[in-house]
């Protein structure tokens, strides 16, 4: 028989995302369509992002030494495809580029041409 191979331990290819942590983004499908929020956490392997106040999942926890029991609201993962960056210098929604300059590679906005840092 053929022995079956773990998925956590092969190695995944991850792509370059085009999103960062801190990023402001748009959310462009979904319940939270036209919602605007703060990258918090990527997740390249699964190709998501966790973004401040979207997606709210409610999460039951039980208490500890350090918090009190309950319910609470939490946001959780959504995927990389649905969010579209929000040009720092502009503040429109725009596509994501990758050019070398100084022998780095940097992040631009397809709109203005502008790096994005």
């Amino acid at each position: 028989m053929a022995r079956k191979k773990n998925i956590q331990t092969q190695k995944r290819f991850t792509p370059k995302l085009h999103i960062k942590k801190g990023d402001k983004v748009l959310v462009l499908s979904g319940a939270d369509k036209g919602a605007e929020g703060e990258v918090l956490e990527v997740l390249p392997a699964k190709n998501r992002a966790i973004v401040d106040g979207v997606n709210m999942v409610k999460k039951h926890k039980k208490p500890t030494q350090d918090q009190e029991g309950g319910i609470f609201d939490e946001p959780a993962s959504i995927h990389i495809s649905n969010l579209m960056l929000i040009d720092p210098k502009s503040g429109e929604p725009t596509r994501v580029g990758r050019r070398e300059e100084g022998g780095k590679m940097v992040r631009y906005s397809k709109k203005s041409g502008q790096i994005i840092d």
